[in-house]
């Protein structure tokens, strides 16, 4: 179970929607989920309940709402890809929405940990680099990292790729490792978007998200009173 909350950015005092999820009873610390192109869809909105039952306090805040207010009806529309991916280009690949991120942060109590899909892996990692109070991010196949390899992460970071990925070329994960070899980068025998239904692989998605629940919890993602 989950809701709508509004959230105001401390940049321009903006408000927007986001989804909530709480755990019932020992919590691990928030989590900020950035969405993929598709928006606040029914598939985050359920992830965000999985994690939730996990002990985390989740937000999943819509990154689009200047431009496309609301949360998604469908997970996927291909009929729309074209629309999706130009709000995406609109708003710097996340570089314009990071204000946005960072209400969801603070509207959160610590620890605070953030994860994002696609479009959303792009958003994390540029969450990592710019945001404040982050005590870990994880970034699931974000094609456009490459393009801000520049900006350090400033929280530590997980990394997750599918082998098999025809959006993502080999290569830049490889610019990935090389710009930055302390960085734990993990790659799967499966394609894009292999967390969501519509390029979902069990393994894949079972294996990286243990990965990241370890990785969470040496950031300090440890079980404490609500």
């Amino acid at each position: 179970m989950g809701e709508t909350i509004r959230l105001t950015s401390p940049l321009d005092g903006f408000t927007f929607d986001a989804w909530r999820a709480t755990p019932a009873d020992a919590r691990r610390g928030g989590l900020v989920i950035c969405h993929a192109i598709w928006g606040v869809t029914p598939h985050l909105r359920a992830l965000a309940g999985d994690y939730a039952d996990l002990g985390y306090e989740v937000l999943v805040p819509n990154l689009f709402a200047r431009l496309d207010p609301g949360f998604a009806e469908r997970d996927t529309d291909p009929a729309l890809l074209a629309q999706r991916n130009s709000l995406a280009a609109a708003v710097g690949w996340g570089a314009e929405v990071l204000d946005l991120v960072q209400a969801a942060i603070e509207a959160l109590r610590p620890p605070v940990f953030a994860m994002g899909f696609c479009f959303g892996g792009t958003v994390a990692w540029l969450a990592a680099a710019r945001c404040r109070g982050l005590s870990a991010v994880a970034a699931f196949y974000g094609g456009q990292i490459v393009e801000f390899l520049n900006e350090p992460p400033q929280a530590p970071l997980i990394l997750h790729f599918g082998r098999r990925d025809e959006l993502i070329p080999k290569a830049d994960v490889a610019r990935i490792r090389t710009a930055h070899p302390d960085l734990p980068v993990h790659e799967y025998d499966a394609g894009h978007a292999f967390v969501a239904p519509n390029g979902f692989d069990a393994e894949a998605a079972r294996l990286s998200q243990l990965r990241t629940l370890a990785f969470f919890a040496n950031h300090g993602g440890g079980r404490s009173e609500v």
